[in-house]
């Protein structure tokens, strides 16, 4: 009989703000990540502190904010009212502290619960604050959410506002970096969605003048879309729509009080229901939802009192209700479209023109395809009852999406010896393996129906259930895991095409990554070091000195399960795929995937020495 583990008093902890924030931050911040995803941790943290100078702004004070990252350290400063002096302290380190609490001095804010700030102390090895109002100032300091030092009431000429300064904590983030990429992302949405706002970042500005008109184009190429972008304004509601000649799939940005809801929402969910409804009635035909709403990029952003978000990240919004005397969400969104894109749509007929005749063409596409689609689902069905093509993971990215903090990744590899090795030492409950055969399709140039009729990715669409949309992606991270030689590279391309050519928004949204596996490992009878590169070889040779043994991987499959798991675990290194918003997807495909043209030749003869040192150490 087994033996009864004890329950007593001593069994029962309370912990202060700061230890549960520390042991627990993925309910605060969502995954943690290095900073290869755009929704990794360390950018939450730089988000939360950003959120507070946002409402200053909001509330008609402090027109700039200034951010800096340099290395690990971010400073933002704004020049609003200043935190109030006496509160320096308390409004970064005591929960369910702050002003967002009083509706009479933050209406419409978007940090409700007085956790933000919280969250970053916590889980920053350095964090101080400093507020300057009324020709005054007081700061702090804390390491760890532990206050190190303090500065009470001092005399200053400096402008009123807040600084943050903070340095997130390494061993949480284990080898973050910043991008800039994301970085600047994020800054630009909340100028899209606060005209008259200039944010600085390491010196360069950004704003705008047509808020979500300009993400719609800052986002994508004017040569893919299909006509302008219908962008129409209300009290706290602005809205932006186009449709794309390239992609299958619907995209959106929706935002609420600022914040971007990734995720969506009950706001996004009736602007889609919206877009259908007005269109239907403004052609006077009950066209399919699917076919209006194929390849639509559109935008909403809304402002509502007191909203309730399904997490702590704050990325699906939750409230059905406007507040302020206003109807639901629902109604608000339907009631504002109807009117404002019917007028549009009547006043421009081109416009109309094109967009109804993009939808019969979508009508008749999906017939042609209805039957293969059908044969194909069967197909796939099937083959993953008994096939070994996917090893799949125990829980999945839309299994527990509100929860905003499940990682979970899908590995494409090549070959047998490459798959059974990720295989036995992936992680079964969130990390699953693809395994191709061969080389992929060149898919440049080919309609949506070698997708059905190609067994390969026929399959892999089935595995990421994205036939239909990004809404049940079923994982997070899709990671291409080739060899680092030129057939790898060449499989890399030909699955970047495929994602380009049917399913854009993978990349666009930031789930689509090269895995990066050493090439060397060096080491001797007390140290193993892995390295990335030649100059990390050489730097690891320094370092043990003598003659260390050295062994260069020439593929995945000659890596061992057990030292794979290094790789693919904690310390995992991942290479976002990212697109060129100057070229559009059309002629991104077509200068590497079509026929050979003067550019690509000048392209490959100029890159000739990484190509030559790749087919050398093959």
């Amino acid at each position: 009989m087994a033996q009864e583990t004890k329950y007593t008093e001593d069994n029962i902890r309370s912990l202060d703000w700061k230890e549960h924030i520390r042991m627990r931050p993925g309910m605060y911040i969502g995954k943690l990540g290095d900073g290869s995803s755009p929704d990794d941790g360390i950018y939450i943290l730089v988000k939360e502190v950003l959120d507070n100078s946002i409402d200053e702004f909001v509330m008609g004070t402090g027109k700039t904010i200034e951010v800096s990252i340099q290395g690990n350290k971010v400073i933002v400063r704004d020049y609003g009212r200043g935190i109030p002096l006496g509160k320096v302290v308390d409004v970064v380190s005591k929960m369910n502290t702050g002003g967002k609490y009083d509706s009479r001095a933050f209406k419409k804010s978007v940090g409700l619960n007085g956790v933000g700030t919280k969250a970053v102390n916590a889980l920053s090895t350095f964090f101080r604050v400093e507020s300057t109002r009324d020709g005054k100032s007081a700061s702090a300091e804390f390491e760890k959410g532990n206050l190190t030092n303090q500065d009470l009431l001092e005399e200053t000429s400096r402008r009123r506002g807040t600084k943050v300064t903070f340095i997130a904590d390494d061993t949480i983030f284990k080898n973050y970096k910043y991008r800039p990429e994301y970085v600047i992302r994020l800054l630009k949405n909340y100028v899209y969605l606060n005209p008259g706002l200039t944010i600085v970042f390491n010196g360069e500005k950004y704003y705008s003048e047509n808020g979500l008109k300009d993400l719609l184009e800052d986002n994508n190429n004017l040569e893919d879309m299909l006509y302008p972008i219908i962008h129409l304004r209300g009290d706290d509601i602005e809205i932006a729509i186009t449709h794309s000649k390239t992609q299958y799939s619907e995209e959106y940005h929706s935002f609420v009080n600022g914040q971007n809801t990734t995720q969506g929402g009950t706001h996004q969910a009736a602007f889609r229901e919206a877009v259908v409804k007005t269109i239907r009635e403004f052609y006077g035909k009950s066209f399919d939802a699917s076919d209006v709403r194929k390849s639509i990029i559109g935008a909403i952003s809304i402002k509502v009192m007191e909203p309730v978000f399904e997490s702590q990240t704050k990325t699906k919004l939750g409230s059905t209700e406007m507040g302020g005397g206003l109807p639901t969400v629902r109604t608000y969104i339907n009631d504002f479209v109807k009117t404002k894109l019917d007028n549009y749509l009547h006043k421009n007929t081109e416009t109309a023109d094109k967009l109804q005749k993009k939808i019969l063409q979508a009508e008749k596409e999906r017939k042609e395809l209805s039957g293969i689609r059908k044969i194909a689902r069967e197909r796939a069905k099937k083959a993953s009852l008994h096939n070994k093509k996917l090893r799949d993971c125990r829980i999945h990215f839309g299994d527990t999406k509100k929860d905003g903090y499940l990682d979970t990744t899908l590995f494409i590899t090549e070959g047998d010896s490459a798959s059974g090795s990720i295989t036995k030492s992936r992680n079964v409950n969130t990390q699953a393996v693809f395994s191709l055969k061969g080389k992929p399709l060149n898919s440049y140039g080919l309609t949506k129906k070698i997708v059905y009729e190609n067994e390969e990715f026929n399959l892999l669409q089935a595995a990421l259930n994205i036939e239909d949309g990004l809404e049940d992606l079923r994982y997070n991270n899709i990671v291409i895991a080739t060899d680092a030689d030129v057939d790898g590279m060449h499989i890399r391309l030909l699955l970047i095409t495929f994602f380009l050519q049917f399913f854009p928004e993978v990349i666009k949204e930031g789930h689509l990554y090269i895995l990066e596996t050493p090439l060397f490992r060096v080491r001797n009878k007390k140290e193993t070091i892995y390295c990335y590169s030649e100059e990390e070889k050489q730097t690891a040779i320094d370092k043990l000195r003598g003659k260390p043994e050295i062994t260069r991987f020439k593929g995945l499959g000659e890596i061992s399960p057990n030292e794979f798991v290094h790789f693919i675990g904690d310390d995992i290194r991942l290479d976002p795929v990212m697109l060129d918003k100057e070229m559009s997807i059309e002629q991104m495909l077509q200068f590497y995937m079509g026929k050979n043209t003067p550019d690509r030749q000048k392209f490959i003869i100029e890159n000739l020495k990484v190509e030559q040192d790749l087919i050398e150490e093959k």
